[in-house]
């Protein structure tokens, strides 16, 4: 069945072997997700820091790994690092690479949303006798992290479409399974437009996720 320049039998055909793919590409998205919030985190908490050279040191990273492209930090660990006596797999750099550079995006959202809070909330806390951690832990972070779920979920759901570059560095994930396909049949056509379909359905399914916690949440909060 043809429409137009679309083969829908030859696109049936080829769909397991793209699906295979985009399993690969949630496990790096997921992956990329749980790494880079853990370091996105840590540096925004060095980047609010009282001592001088934590803040510097947090600035620094995320000056350097948001001002260098994404494409190039995964030329630098999978390609670069081998000259100097570090072999890294394909999925290793990939997921370093997607978790150290989401990490840093990460690191300014979550800045954003802990300084949004009122400073009078923090000072509240430390009269009350809380150390600085504490007064992070129980005060600010609880009522920054319904603030940072809309911009976080919009880094998720970029993430898992940079997944997509880690295809230039071997890994088969869904883009680098389409370019297979291609090499093989020569169709960009229907191979690239059910690419891009999958990926539309698997950031939809994000989306709608997301919005399911949002809303979640908004409950439990008695709104």
């Amino acid at each position: 069945m043809r429409f137009g320049p679309i083969d829908v039998e030859f696109i049936l055909g080829i769909l397991p072997f793209l699906f295979k793919g985009a399993l690969i590409t949630i496990e790096l998205t997921v992956q990329a997700i749980v790494f880079g919030t853990f370091i996105g985190l840590f540096v925004a908490l060095m980047k609010i820091s009282r001592f001088k050279v934590l803040s510097i040191l947090g600035g620094f990273y995320t000056w350097v790994i948001r001002g260098i492209p994404l494409l190039v930090q995964l030329f630098i660990l999978y390609y670069g690092l081998p000259h100097i006596g570090i072999q890294l797999s394909p999925k290793a750099a990939a997921v370093m690479g997607l978790s150290i550079c989401g990490g840093a995006y990460i690191a300014e959202i979550i800045r954003a949303g802990i300084q949004s809070i009122e400073k009078g909330q923090m000072e509240a806390a430390l009269s009350l006798g809380m150390s600085y951690a504490q007064a992070m832990r129980r005060v600010i972070l609880p009522q920054a992290y319904r603030r940072l779920l809309p911009p976080m979920g919009n880094e998720f759901i970029a993430l898992m479409k940079d997944t997509s570059l880690v295809s230039v560095i071997t890994m088969v994930e869904l883009m680098r399974s389409g370019i297979l396909l291609n090499t093989t049949y020569f169709r960009p056509m229907e191979i690239y437009i059910t690419v891009g379909v999958v990926y539309l359905i698997m950031t939809t399914f994000f989306i709608y996720l997301i919005s399911l916690l949002e809303k979640r949440l908004a409950i439990s909060d008695g709104e």
